[in-house]
């Protein structure tokens, strides 16, 4: 597995706990999730590149 996958797990399981618990960050809460989105996307793309 690729480290921009599992911080991007990491991240969505933190975005989803802060979700649930209501912690007050606010904005901080939804950077990770725009971070954790981002890093997905990436491994995505170099997954698929490597196809071909």
């Amino acid at each position: 597995m690729s480290i921009l996958l599992i911080i991007g797990i990491i991240l969505l399981i933190l975005w989803i706990l802060g979700l649930i618990t209501h912690v007050a960050l606010g904005w901080l809460i939804h950077l990770a999730l725009i971070i954790a989105v981002i890093l997905i996307i990436i491994w995505l793309l170099k997954a698929v590149l490597r196809l071909f």
